[in-house]
């Protein structure tokens, strides 16, 4: 038995160093740094309220049908794959009738987080996004939101479903309806990764490389804009504060970004921060896809954004922490059993 015991407290004694081994040097101090500037991702349990669940569901597939697109092929998945963590892999997305987005589809995962939607802000919110896609020359190709809510309307089942997710409502199946359906799926997927164990009090969770590259983010001030529980996506900022991007990125006309919504000069330039939720795993970056690798695109926003030149070591540090912020599918992210039509097709 005192032999058992005396293992056991070795044991003990191994597994305690080899964790404070995994936190490396000043690990609590890099937590309490980060818990600073970042939020851990909360995904919340399922809403007991049927109205919710129902409107949930009815957004997951309402995501997910192609049959409200003029050409039938488009939804809103289309841009949004599963195995490129809800993003496209294409610099710019292809909508219907294979006509090109005028900017790069960034991932809905988390999307929640941000304080507006599209690159340049022009969507409030999930629902406004989803409600506008309908009628988008490059998305869904509708001529009129009636034209669109007509084609849910041929399909008798979505009677029932928008009902039960909008009880009360004389004619539920209508834009606005589609937005709130949507949006309420879209809020659900949250991709927590081991980013969020270490805020959470793990400061083993980050390997001794994804600490160094915290460490550089924080200290080289990638922080200030890149914050918050989605590691950005709450500010606009202009895109070149340093030197101009397009010089950097290769881009022969550059985007305007904001300033062509607001037509203030002093958004020239102007984009959303982008989160950086999954981006080891959302190539192409930037607004206009113009980057595929993700070591070249964190050297042009340290020279672009901060007028520093990062070394290969620090680019390669700060990689592997974003690394760190890919977290898995969300389980509900997948087509229903479609809805067949009137001819039950």
């Amino acid at each position: 038995m005192r032999s058992s015991s005396l293992l056991i407290a070795l044991l003990s004694v191994i597994f305690a160093a080899a964790a404070a081994r995994a936190e490396g040097p000043g690990a609590k101090t890099l937590l309490q740094d980060a818990q600073r500037n970042f939020q851990p991702i909360v995904v919340p349990a399922p809403s007991n309220d049927p109205v919710t669940a129902a409107r949930v569901a009815l957004g997951q597939r309402l995501f997910f049908e192609n049959r409200v697109s003029m050409d039938g092929n488009v939804n809103c998945a289309h841009c949004h794959l599963p195995d490129r963590q809800a993003s496209d892999g294409l610099p710019k997305a292809i909508g219907v009738f294979g006509k090109e987005n005028p900017r790069n589809a960034p991932s809905v995962f988390n999307a929640t987080l941000n304080f507006k939607q599209h690159w340049r802000g022009e969507r409030e919110s999930l629902e406004d996004q989803a409600e506008k896609s309908l009628l988008g020359a490059a998305s869904f190709g509708n001529p009129d939101q009636a034209a669109a809510m007509s084609k849910l309307k041929a399909i008798p089942a979505y009677a029932d479903a928008f009902a039960k997710a909008f009880p009360g409502e004389k004619d539920p199946i209508n834009a606005k309806n589609w937005g709130l359906a949507v949006g309420a799926f879209e809020r659900t997927l949250l991709t927590p990764s081991k980013f969020d164990a270490f805020l959470a009090g793990d400061a083993s969770a980050l390997s001794k490389q994804e600490q160094a590259g915290l460490r550089k983010f924080i200290d080289l001030g990638c922080v200030a804009c890149h914050n918050g529980a989605g590691v950005g996506g709450n500010s606009f900022q202009k895109f070149g504060v340093a030197s101009d991007y397009w010089k950097a990125t290769g881009v022969a006309t550059p985007d305007k970004g904001r300033a062509d919504v607001t037509k203030n000069d002093a958004d020239l330039y102007v984009f959303k921060v982008a989160s950086l939720r999954n981006v080891a795993q959302t190539a192409p970056y930037f607004h206009d896809g113009s980057v595929d690798d993700l070591t070249k695109a964190v050297k042009i926003m340290g020279k672009t954004q901060l007028g520093n030149d990062l070394s290969d070591k620090d680019a390669a540090d700060i990689v592997a922490f974003l690394g760190a912020l890919s977290g898995p599918v969300p389980g509900n992210y997948s087509p229903p059993e479609p809805y067949p039509d009137a001819q039950g097709h």
